[in-house]
């Protein structure tokens, strides 16, 4: 797998980091299982009422299902320090990343506050976020499937 990674040490100003990964199926799939395991914690997590939790997995789970989809549909994902750019990634897949993409913005909505900020999640946002979690690994699976 091949990385390009952007070099700012020459300027002294660092804009956000990105890398372009290369891959295929078996990347797609290392990243639907994690993915998985990512959703399932935050079901655990929501079950024991572990709001913050559980909304912090379902982000995660979202940022490795784009993964998912991205290596299966173009071959390619880019990770970058400003994961709202994963969004624009899904909406380039066309209309099979159009809900994925919705259901991602709406995730890194949370991101900060589950994960950063004083203020919580309530128990309707962390709900909300594996149900979008769920949106984004079962299309996933759907692609992978076919």
């Amino acid at each position: 797998m091949a990385d390009r990674w952007t070099d700012t040490r020459q300027t002294g100003w660092a804009p956000p980091l990105s890398r372009v990964r290369i891959g295929g199926r078996a990347e797609a799939l290392a990243h639907l299982n994690k993915a998985r395991e990512f959703l399932g914690a935050a079901r655990a997590a929501l079950d024991a009422h572990w709001h913050n939790a559980a909304a912090s997995n379902a982000v995660t789970a979202g940022i490795n299902a784009k993964d998912a989809l991205c290596f299966a549909m173009a071959g390619r994902s880019t990770a970058a320090d400003d994961h709202r750019s994963a969004v624009n990634e899904l909406r380039a897949l066309g209309s099979a990343g159009r809900e994925p993409a919705t259901a991602l913005d709406r995730l890194l909505g949370l991101k900060d506050r589950a994960q950063y900020e004083q203020r919580g999640v309530t128990a309707v946002d962390a709900q909300a976020a594996v149900r979008r979690a769920s949106t984004l690994v079962d299309t996933a699976e759907r692609i992978l499937s076919e």
